[in-house]
């Protein structure tokens, strides 16, 4: 059997282009209901954050530096930091447990 490499891709892109379309065009009027605005409010850094927390587990060669690195970022985005220092901050935390951990 042979597969349609473009069949498959406008049936993802259909479904995908539905999924969004369906919702937008289903509510016409501005929604009032206070449980499903604050849902809303915070759908979108929950799934950010599900997405990106264990792909912070994951992305070195020990948990030990990717704990440290995570506690880093914690702490400076807690005191106030703007995202390039704490980024910059946590990937340093992490670049030099791994260096100490490479000479123990």
């Amino acid at each position: 059997m042979k597969y349609n490499f473009y069949v498959y891709l406008f049936i993802m892109a259909g479904v995908t282009y539905l999924i969004r379309a369906i919702p937008i065009l289903s509510v016409r009027e501005k929604i009032t209901n206070r449980f499903l605005n604050s849902f809303l409010y915070y759908l979108p850094p929950t799934v950010l954050s599900v997405m990106t927390i264990p792909g912070i587990f994951y992305a070195t060669k020990s948990i030990v530096s990717a704990i440290l690195g995570f506690l880093a970022a914690l702490v400076f985005a807690y005191l106030g930091k703007d995202l390039m220092k704490v980024a910059a901050l946590s990937c340093g935390m992490v670049l030099l447990v791994e260096i100490i951990q490479k000479f123990i």
